[in-house]
């Protein structure tokens, strides 16, 4: 009877939210794309565009950081240029993948053809 209870335990644990090892392991990507944020804006860009710095330090969860993607492609173009913004944008979305829901990750655009 244990058995019983402790797979029903399981089952709506897996329904209502991630294991813990599932959630530490979201924590850590979460955590190295906001710091691949922060290094395609690199230190001039850090200096020209405090706000958005803050705005990547500071975002809450995954969600927060997907939509920083367009303030950062902005900053990164006028600074280094268009092509170099949507190379380092395509690479961070890719850090993205598994991470959130299927309706959120966006479809192939005419700049990723």
């Amino acid at each position: 009877m244990n058995k019983l209870a402790s797979q029903f335990i399981s089952s709506m644990q897996g329904l209502l939210g991630r294991p813990l090892a599932e959630e530490a392991h979201a924590t850590v990507r979460i955590e190295d794309i906001r710091q691949a944020m922060l290094d395609s804006l690199g230190d001039e860009g850090c200096t020209s565009y405090p706000h958005i710095e803050r705005r990547v330090l500071f975002a809450p969860d995954l969600q927060g950081l997907w939509y920083l993607r367009a303030d950062i492609m902005v900053a990164i173009s006028s600074l280094q240029g268009e092509g170099v913004a949507n190379q380092k944008i395509r690479i961070i979305t890719g850090m993205f993948e598994g991470l959130l829901p299927r309706g959120m990750i966006s479809r192939p655009g005419a700049l990723s053809r």
